[in-house]
């Protein structure tokens, strides 16, 4: 006989880089590409206590050009990633040998510079009407 065995994994994003709800009701889905992200700066790695990986939520993201992927916004970039697309909205889960999953993009609202995951510097956001629309907030005040 055999007997069915179900599991539940939940994970609860932190978004503390979330300034206010506008635009979390219109985020578009991409693909992110894995490969281009920083272990530990974009993503925590599964273990064997943990079998599932995630990309962080608020990691910034622009398109790269030759595959419509998505990979960490970097300014200095020249294949796309220049260009801030946005931030990745919820926690992504990936299992081991994964190389692309689908994710949320926050492409407008506000969110909170010094909380983005990796950092980024708002001063080097070139604007762009194919970019995002986010406005980025200094520290948080207590």
């Amino acid at each position: 006989m055999i007997q069915p065995y179900t599991t539940t994994v939940t994970a609860t994003a932190d978004r503390d880089w979330l300034a206010s709800r506008h635009g979390t009701d219109a985020t578009d889905t991409i693909t992110l590409d894995l490969a281009q992200f920083t272990k530990d700066t974009h993503y925590v790695e599964p273990t064997g206590s943990r079998p599932h990986g995630y990309v962080r939520s608020g990691v910034p993201v622009g398109q790269i050009t030759a595959s419509g992927l998505y990979g960490p916004y970097d300014p200095a970039a020249t294949d796309g990633r220049e260009v801030l697309a946005g931030l990745v909205y919820a926690e992504v889960p990936f299992t081991p040998g994964t190389s692309k999953v689908p994710a949320a993009l926050f492409w407008h609202g506000t969110a909170y510079a010094d909380k983005v995951p990796g950092g980024i510097d708002p001063a080097k956001i070139s604007p762009s009407t194919a970019g995002a629309q986010i406005r980025f907030l200094g520290a948080v005040s207590a």
